[in-house]
């Protein structure tokens, strides 16, 4: 009785293992024939010659039936999707319209690319208000939108001034150069013409003709030298009310034809001088 209960045992145990094995008459495939039947390659007309394409056709899994593409390049290296393709051909080939699971060139993806271009004009054009930040991003493997920030000319605005911006000056403050004497070239002390008159109290020839040096190198924007425009005798008399601190502390200057031709003759004079110079160089 033992030896039969085991045997129908070991029968019961193999026909239980054999539930999940091939029915009778179905042969099983090898890894290698699997390989030929799954997998395709196929010449890529659209990238450069050399290039092909692959499809493997999954078997097993819930993922049965899809298919994933590959790109081998003519050295053997092997691309599994678009953004490794852009990396590795760079500018080389324009992918832009490349349809990386059929591997033809798509206008259709042109055509999208344009209208992302293109503004919704019924949404009207961002402007130089608007509250919406620029896209700002690091290089990217695809054509990202990139944000036209239209911004004015530069133009410097300066602050408004109104009125006068220079010091004010003080009134005699030329007397603070009474002690300073300039000389010329030839270390000659300079004077005024005879036609210049100092004006003031207490004014010398001196001390006009250094007031009258120091407003040629300090013009005050706006103002011209002209000289005192009082009467000397309203200077004389009351000289905190009718002189002017910003012009030099000399009668009114007037020019005259005269003056004009002598100070062209100087001129001429001058240029025939350095031609010669020049000459003698």
């Amino acid at each position: 009785m033992r030896l039969r209960d085991s045997a129908a045992l070991n029968k019961n145990t193999n026909s239980s293992s054999g539930m999940g094995a091939r029915p009778p008459g179905r042969r099983v495939l090898t890894k290698g024939e699997m390989a030929k039947i799954d997998r395709k390659r196929f010449e890529c007309n659209a990238l450069p010659k050399g290039w092909t394409r692959e499809e493997v056709v999954r078997r097993i899994g819930l993922s049965a039936g899809t298919k994933d593409i590959f790109y081998y390049s003519p050295n053997g290296k092997k691309f599994r999707s678009k953004p490794q393709l852009v990396r590795y051909l760079g500018d080389t080939v324009d992918l832009t319209t490349f349809d990386f699971k059929t591997g033809k060139i798509n206008a259709i993806l042109l055509r999208k690319n344009r209208k992302k271009a293109q503004p919704d004009l019924a949404r009207g054009f961002r402007n130089d208000l608007s509250v919406i930040p620029p896209i700002r991003q690091t290089a990217s493997i695809f054509k990202q939108p990139v944000t036209i920030v239209k911004s004015q000319e530069c133009k410097v605005r300066h602050e408004l001034k109104h009125g006068r911006q220079e010091k004010p000056r003080q009134l005699f403050w030329e007397k603070r150069l009474e002690n300073l004497k300039f000389l010329s070239v030839n270390e000659e002390e300079s004077r005024l013409p005879p036609s210049i008159k100092p004006v003031g109290p207490n004014v010398n020839c001196d001390t006009a003709l250094q007031s009258l040096v120091s407003s040629l190198h300090t013009v005050i924007q706006g103002v011209s030298i002209t000289g005192q425009t009082g009467s000397k005798s309203a200077l004389e008399k009351n000289a905190g009310v009718f002189l002017n601190p910003d012009q030099p502390l000399v009668q009114g200057l007037v020019i005259s034809e005269s003056d004009i031709r002598k100070q062209e003759e100087r001129v001429l004079s001058a240029r025939v001088r350095l031609q010669e110079a020049l000459r003698s160089l």
